[in-house]
């Protein structure tokens, strides 16, 4: 490309690696990729900052943008994806054994009310469950560290829904610990469970075979992500959506194919036992590329994702795939 190079910003996984080491081909985006320690910094210095021209982003901060005409278009490249029915976390002393038990409890979700795997979660129990959150409290704040929720996006709820800042000083994975919580949405895993505090559990000890059968039923696998470039950019450059979407593809078929070769070594580019069969068991489940980007093979996990946003207060309206994504890449 006779361009500038671009500015890119992104997490490393094993989809993004290839950007990050220096061996994607010679024809691929120019451009200088960076990341950070935690991906939440990524879409601040993007949106606070517009340091990025291409950027990792959370679908439901680009939703939130949409609703102000937003600078960034998305593109169907999706980084980051995880089954969520792992990510609700429970005080063992507050008698929730079941989804029905979450009902008039206080729950804290990091960084804003629907961060991206919280609204998976939340749709998914309302789903499957019946759950409402109008019926719960909702406290926002940081998960190891004492954090006001983000700064950089807007923070819709209902009116019918109570949400407040977590009080100062203090932090959600030490308020569940402690009883404070009676449950968290959380992304990550908090540190009271990675610690074996016996005060602290899944609310699906046994998530595997419930998130299994959910992909099974449903043929979803839930998206937290996505890929965005800026929309004067995309104005300037003809073709740039579809070059960042070829890299990034290329980047991510390069992972896949690690796994596959590996295969025959028994995965010991892993330190995990037993990988070699975990990935045969997923490779009877899931299609060849179990890790797709573009819009058909997609299609139905993101009409999900904008449907449970829509219902939870955080969209004014329903928008539709064609609305969100880039119109070039809309027959990917």
């Amino acid at each position: 490309m006779t361009d500038r190079p671009l500015k890119l910003g992104c997490f490393h996984y094993d989809t993004t690696r290839q950007l990050f080491d220096g061996t994607l081909p010679a024809d691929s985006l120019d451009g200088v990729i960076e990341t950070a320690a935690t991906v939440p910094e990524i879409f601040e210095r993007l949106i606070r900052g517009n340091e990025f021209d291409v950027a990792e982003l959370g679908l439901t901060f680009y939703l939130r943008l949409l609703e102000s005409d937003s600078p960034f278009v998305a593109l169907p490249i999706f980084p980051n994806r995880v089954f969520r029915h792992s990510c609700v976390f429970v005080n063992t002393r507050s008698g929730i054994a079941e989804p029905r038990d979450l009902v008039g409890r206080t729950i804290g979700e990091f960084g804003t009310y629907g961060q991206d795997s919280g609204v998976w979660a939340k749709g998914i129990l309302m789903d499957e469950y019946g759950f409402k959150p109008e019926q719960n409290r909702w406290l926002i704040g940081g998960l190891e560290h004492p954090s006001a929720p983000f700064g950089f996006i807007p923070h819709p709820h209902p009116d019918n829904v109570e949400v407040a800042d977590a009080p100062a000083g203090r932090t959600l994975s030490g308020m569940l610990d402690a009883g404070e919580l009676d449950a968290l949405f959380s992304a990550n895993v908090p540190q009271c469970v990675l610690d074996g505090s016996p005060n602290v559990a899944r609310l699906f000890p046994d998530f595997e075979p419930l998130e299994r059968d959910y992909h099974r039923r449903t043929g979803i696998f839930p998206i937290m992500h996505t890929i965005v470039v800026r929309r004067d950019l995309l104005q300037e450059r003809p073709g740039l959506a579809h070059d960042v979407y070829r890299t990034f593809s290329v980047a991510k078929d390069a992972a896949a194919d690690r796994y596959r070769r590996n295969r025959r070594l028994y995965q010991v580019q892993s330190m995990v036992p037993w990988m070699d069969a975990l990935i045969e068991r997923n490779s009877e489940e899931f299609a060849a590329d179990w890790w797709p980007y573009g819009i058909s093979a997609n299609r139905v996990a993101l009409e999900a994702y904008l449907r449970y946003h829509y219902e939870q207060g955080l969209s004014s309206r329903l928008w539709t795939v064609e609305e969100v994504f880039a119109p070039e890449l809309l027959d990917t």
